[in-house]
């Protein structure tokens, strides 16, 4: 897969206390505009992410955002999170200890660029306040690998918090979060996988989903669909075979147009009843029921 790192140009266009002269930059360096998270790409483009759940993902993300800073270099470095930030539509912190021991529990693997394969832990120890408390705290830190990696990282995705908030799957986050990170790529505009690749990249587990078909219909099309109407981004599939068999998935990327960037964001402000149904093309008609005139008494 491809490793092409987004150009400096574009790094520092918008980002405040960096100017058009600056010839090094770090991602931990720059700053997110509202509404926005910086990810690494070493935090996106990593293997052994398929036990996770959507919200260990959402919780994880969550963890990076407050994290983000030139403060992450130092591996001693433990940071403080209102657990109501984290809590998302959960009403208890016992979901989210349950979240919080996964992201533990979980090695990924992250390739580097001199080719060498680095393993770190998604979250390193951390102390959590009173969960039957309504608010509170976390304290934690990340695996000293993880912070490693990240010290001279100079490439990632621009995610927005609220096209991630809408997504129902974990597999339309991953391929949200794994394209945000190429799609301002300079010259290129289409990446080919082999369907084991893909499946890495959907965080599909080695035992989950055998058959083409079914990680196609359960995995790749709704994850597409997602994206695509939520994003400012539009992607596009197509599939080469080898005999009957899919060997490899050829994806494409473009910006959407003014309009449909704004048909976007109209979407994601609109209340979340009939999101499924507008998303599969489905008109919402309301009838008015009148109730029948009342007969006069004989």
């Amino acid at each position: 897969m491809a490793t092409d790192d987004l150009s400096p140009q574009f790094v520092i266009a918008g980002m405040s206390e960096l100017t058009e002269k600056t010839t090094s930059w770090k991602t931990l360096d720059l700053k997110p505009c509202q509404g926005e998270m910086i990810k690494p790409s070493e935090t996106i483009d990593i293997v052994g992410v398929e036990g996770l759940t959507l919200q260990d993902r959402r919780v994880w993300n969550a963890l990076i955002a407050n994290a983000f800073g030139p403060e992450m270099r130092d591996e001693d470095r433990e940071f403080t999170i209102n657990l109501a930030d984290i809590r998302a539509n959960h009403n208890s912190n016992e979901r989210i200890e349950d979240n919080v021991e996964h992201l533990m529990t979980t090695i990924v693997r992250c390739r580097q660029a001199n080719g060498s394969m680095t393993r770190f832990q998604l979250l390193g120890g951390n102390n959590m306040g009173d969960p039957m408390r309504p608010r509170g705290e976390m304290t934690y830190s990340f695996d000293k690998r993880l912070i490693d990696v990240l010290r001279d990282s100079v490439s990632f995705g621009k995610l927005e918090i609220s096209v991630m908030a809408a997504f129902g799957s974990k597999y339309a986050l991953a391929m949200y979060e794994h394209f945000s990170r190429r799609v301002n790529l300079k010259n290129k505009w289409m990446e080919e996988y082999t369907v084991d690749e893909f499946r890495e990249v959907l965080g599909v587990g080695k035992g989950q989903l055998k058959a083409f078909g079914n990680f196609k219909q359960r995995a790749i099309t709704p994850a597409l669909k997602e994206v695509n109407h939520w994003a400012q981004f539009q992607l596009s599939i197509s599939y080469k075979k080898q005999g009957q068999r899919v060997s490899k998935i050829i994806v494409s990327w473009v910006w959407k147009d003014k309009d449909g960037r704004a048909k976007a964001r109209q979407e994601l402000e609109k209340s979340k009843i009939g999101r499924k149904a507008r998303m599969s093309g489905i008109e919402e008609t309301i009838h008015i029921m009148q109730s029948a005139p009342t007969l006069p008494e004989i």
